[in-house]
């Protein structure tokens, strides 16, 4: 049968009305297939990325399975990797089940356990967690799961990429063995697969898009830059764009996004417009970004992977990857942030030399070339201070000897050029920078020429 409208899922008429109140229209891919298989009581293993309406299309199901409140222990335990996220589906699950009385519970670290154990022992039916937290307050005997028959894992490949395994298994030996399972992930690595042969049963498998597949509404585009300086300088200028009117910023580590912060709140952002996001943020601090991003109080979000899953925003207008991610399938998840819900939104990616490697590993996941762009304006690229491109150089010969093991390195960390019978590395399209040429930098005297 085809399904058209939320209507033809043959939901109960709270849930529908909560839909419609909600904005949703018609039925995404994902929510068209796995509905009804989660409806049927089937296992489910939905791959699907980002953006596509894949937390509905699972928390439809529940409420329609979990009907009303009863007893006082949670029937339905559902797993996500990050704090954002947790909260995400907390909230999803109050839009859509707001007509119903089902109690729900978010449970996720940052802050101390008093108030979620309280909320716990009211009485709950569904447990929303990180695993982490889960085994935390059940450790601490204030978490009754007999009753459990439903366990949803989503972005169980972010689960396995944090390292979640021990405790995830843990979860699996104490809850009761019949139940209906539902795994979710955007990709679909091997430690995924061997998780999905552990806990599904006869799955039904919903692949909405291929494996690691990036919004079709979002337009790439790389631009290959010699430094950190050229990146902020580029950055700036991309800001200067009315069109950006909401967007974010990935960086690599929490000192490099406090360091994109304070230049742009100093340089090119009214500072009441600008917010930082990482782990090392408070709780409340974060929550409060998250809104005033999501109101459109603030204009740029800069922050880590930490929120990459996290952040659900239907007019977020351009993701930039200020460093390239180093566990790849996040590329995928930081574009889909824009895109979302039929819109359109641009992905930028900055790549140094060091990052080509990491660029050539993406594409290859993405099956797809990014576009390259040239830089817009020549004044933007500064020099390579010589400390920063000898670290690019060293990152180069790490990458090529994890590829080669034989390979010896063409390096040396304690010369200026390499011993006879060495040659030098090769430093692709900016191997003839001001610093190679041995012309004189902001950071020092010349430098000598490695041969």
């Amino acid at each position: 049968m085809e399904i058209n409208s939320f209507e033809d899922f043959k939901l109960n008429r709270q849930l529908l009305n909560a839909v419609a109140e909600a904005g949703y229209e018609q039925p995404t891919p994902i929510q068209q297939q796995a509905i009804p298989l989660a409806m049927a009581g089937h296992d489910v293993l939905g791959i699907a990325q980002t953006g596509t309406g894949k937390t509905a299309a699972y928390i439809l199901p529940l409420l329609m399975k979990t009907k009303y409140a009863q007893g006082h222990h949670p029937r339905v335990l559902i797993l996500a990797p990050t704090r954002e996220l947790v909260m995400q589906i907390d909230k999803a699950i109050a839009e859509l089940g707001k007509y119903t009385d089902i109690r729900h519970v978010a449970l996720y670290g940052g802050i101390g356990p008093k108030a979620q154990i309280e909320a716990v022992q009211k009485g709950v039916d569904i447990l929303v967690t990180t695993p982490g937290r889960f085994s935390d307050i059940y450790g601490r005997g204030e978490i009754v799961v007999k009753h459990l028959n439903t366990l949803v894992m989503d972005e169980a490949d972010k689960m396995m990429d944090m390292g979640f395994m021990p405790q995830i298994r843990k979860i699996l030996e104490v809850i009761p063995v019949k139940r209906q399972n539902m795994l979710f992930s955007a990709t679909f690595p091997t430690k995924v697969e061997e998780l999905s042969y552990e806990f599904l049963e006869f799955p039904m498998r919903v692949e909405v898009t291929p494996q690691a597949s990036t919004a079709d509404r979002v337009t790439q585009k790389l631009y290959a830059v010699p430094n950190f300086r050229t990146k902020i300088n580029l950055l700036a200028h991309l800001l200067g764009d009315e069109t950006a009117n909401r967007v974010i910023v990935f960086a690599r580590t929490k000192e490099t996004a406090d360091n994109i912060y304070k230049f742009l709140a100093r340089k090119v952002i009214a500072d009441d417009r600008i917010r930082v996001l990482h782990a090392n943020k408070g709780q409340n601090t974060r929550i409060n970004a998250m809104e005033a991003f999501k109101e459109g109080n603030i204009r740029v979000l800069v922050t880590t992977d930490v929120t990459a899953r996290g952040i659900d925003v239907n007019e977020v207008s351009h993701v930039i990857n200020f460093d390239v991610p180093l566990i790849y399938e996040d590329y995928v998840h930081r574009i889909g942030r824009t895109g979302r819900a039929n819109r359109t939104g641009e992905a930028i990616t900055f790549m140094t030399i060091a990052e080509e490697y990491h660029i050539a590993k993406i594409e290859k996941i993405i099956r797809m070339e990014i576009p390259r762009e040239s830089i817009p304006e020549a004044n933007l690229i500064t020099e390579t201070p010589f400390d920063e491109q000898q670290e690019y150089l060293r990152e180069i010969d790490n990458q090529r000897k994890k590829e080669d093991p034989t390979f010896k390195g063409a390096f040396h960390e304690k010369k200026n050029a390499p011993t006879k019978g060495h040659s030098a590395p090769n430093r692709g399209k900016f191997s003839k920078s001001p610093v190679a040429r041995g012309q004189k930098t902001k950071s020092g005297p010349p430098r000598r020429r490695r041969t």
